[in-house]
């Protein structure tokens, strides 16, 4: 059957701007008239180099209008000309899977629709995000050129009459203006699982789950389920109650989707009773993970991607490609910069954002990379991968034979530890935020401030640095400015004020502190406890409660 494409006269819409990870708003938002489309045709021409014979992958998280906007991109992706789109069942598939499939199938990039770790449901938040060839989320220059379009635009290409049953795994051929167009829709946790297999020895974590370890896996509702109980349960033969919260919903079954220990506390709750082993959480599109051992021992993502670097060569994947150096975002713990140190390793600092990790990637430069912010993940992919690292860390503990807590706690004894927390003030009234940035651009602007020395509780720090932190790409010589207000000390140890690009509406403030101990008498002791010194500096310092009004923040990890 032939279509017909139409052009549809609009006008620009204020705020189409992508973030760090694609363009996050409220539901609301995207329902507006000719938002969403909007921003899709603006992908199109600002985010592909050629559209007309192009490929492009489509999948998301499963939340509130997810289906609805798969839908709509390929009616406009078919009338803009290009040739073919890969579309997840159900429009369903993980960011860490898109990634996949753009680099199996050879695509020109992808669609992504998520909001990643935000809430999902009618009066909760959407998302829309586009990933270039490599797999990886587009980089700056690409997404000043669809904002770009966003401000230009005058109109946009729809095929309307073509409708596409998402439920029926296969390819159908449409002619759309005399041109062929393809739909292709493709088991995403296949092509994953797949993938998973070549990285890793599924024998050998068969073996060490089926020796008595207990696992629970908290897919918090998102759409990772499908893909935790392929692994988990079918290839690695652990029973189902392994996994709970594996059917992706509209909203998330009314939870945050995002795993820390504020919002995955059932999973905290459930591994304190001691009858797990190793618990894990994702979120709602699959790229984040939180890691917990026996007791609900909390492994902090920072401490998580120096353990893995440490042990990175026990998963065969590296063992074929070697190690080729670390990095981390700006605002993660040095924990991992020891043992580059030590192993010889180049270990890179980024700004936050994933899409700093992949030049770096494509150039040979790094094998494992990692934020604070929950995510971990490796060159096999261009996109941080919640399921790749929970299969890291089962692989050292099956090459270790010992427990999570275990593990972590003779990386302190090798590499002393680097005490870390970040506190995130979400939803403040964005002038006050962007009032107390303003006040701390002056400050590390003064360069009266260097040699300062601070004092709070029975500790005394001089600050050695104080800068907004700027990047410049090693391998493009791109520069990327004011990505983080630091506070360097003469000990090492770090305070950090950023805002943050992945919420929906108002201000999210996070800030960092850092604090590094080499007694090993201290090393178990409370991070809140250990760090409070910095923190009471840091908060005077910012002014924070003053100039925003908040006296504790929203989240603490």
């Amino acid at each position: 059957m032939s279509y017909s494409s139409t052009s549809v006269s609009t006008s620009p819409i204020d705020g189409q701007k992508p973030g760090t990870s694609g363009l996050r708003k409220a539901v609301k938002v995207y329902l507006q008239k000719n938002y969403t489309e909007n921003f899709v045709q603006s992908i199109l021409e600002g985010g592909l180099g050629s559209i007309e014979g192009s490929t492009l992958v489509i999948g998301g998280d499963g939340r509130y209008y997810e289906k609805e906007a798969a839908l709509l991109i390929i009616q406009m992706c078919a009338a803009n000309g290009v040739s073919k789109v890969i579309v997840a069942h159900n429009a369903l598939m993980s960011t860490p899977a898109v990634s996949c499939v753009i680099r199996k199938y050879k695509t020109n990039g992808g669609i992504i629709l998520t909001a990643s770790h935000n809430p999902g449901g009618p009066d909760a938040d959407f998302g829309i995000k586009f990933n270039t060839e490599n797999g990886g989320p587009a980089p700056e220059n690409v997404t000043d050129k669809i904002f770009e379009r966003t401000r230009n635009i005058n109109q946009y290409k729809i095929c309307p009459d073509l409708k596409v049953d998402l439920s029926k795994i296969g390819q159908s051929v449409y002619t759309v203006d005399g041109r062929e167009f393809t739909v292709q829709i493709i088991d995403s946790v296949s092509d994953y699982v797949e993938y998973m297999k070549e990285i890793f020895d599924f024998p050998s974590l068969k073996n060490y789950l089926s020796s008595g370890k207990q696992v629970l896996m908290d897919s918090m509702n998102g759409v990772m389920g499908p893909y935790v109980k392929r692994v988990i349960c079918e290839e690695l033969g652990a029973p189902e109650t392994s996994v709970v919260n594996c059917t992706p919903l509209e909203d998330f079954g009314g939870k945050h989707p995002d795993p820390n220990l504020t919002y995955a506390a059932d999973l905290v709750a459930e591994m304190a009773k001691g009858q797990h082993d190793f618990g894990a959480a994702f979120d709602g599109d699959g790229d984040r993970n939180m890691i917990l051992g026996k007791n609900a021992f909390f492994v902090t993502p920072s401490d998580s991607l120096a353990v893995l670097a440490h042990y990175l060569e026990c998963i065969p994947y590296f063992k074929k490609t070697g190690v080729k150096g670390y990095a981390r975002s700006m605002p993660t713990s040095g924990a991992v910069d020891r043992v580059a140190k030590t192993k010889n390793q180049k270990c890179y600092e980024v700004p936050t954002g994933w899409k700093f990790f992949g030049n770096l990637m494509d150039a040979g430069c790094l094998s494992l990379c990692g934020e604070e912010s929950f995510g971990t993940g490796s060159d096999h992919i261009r996109e941080k991968d919640g399921l790749w690292a929970i299969l890291a860390w089962l692989s050292v503990l099956a090459n270790q034979n010992c427990s999570v807590e275990q593990c972590v706690k003779n990386h302190w004894q090798t590499y002393g530890r680097n005490f870390y927390t970040r506190y995130d003030y979400e939803n403040c009234e964005t002038g006050q935020a962007n009032k107390m940035m303003d006040h701390l651009n002056a400050y590390v602007g003064d360069e009266s401030n260097i040699g300062k020395e601070y004092s709070a509780k029975d500790k005394t720090y001089k600050v050695a640095k104080a800068d907004n932190f700027s990047y410049t790409d090693p391998v493009d010589n791109s520069v990327s400015k004011n990505q983080g207000i630091r506070l360097i000390f003469e000990d090492g140890s770090r305070i950090i004020f950023r805002l943050s690009g992945t919420g929906s509406s108002g201000a999210t403030i996070r800030m960092y502190v850092e604090g590094y101990e080499n007694d090993p008498a201290k090393y178990e002791m409370d991070p809140q406890v250990v760090l409070r010194p910095l923190i009471d500096i840091a908060l005077m310092v910012s002014k924070l409660s003053e100039l925003t009004g908040r006296d504790s923040p929203t989240v603490i990890t």
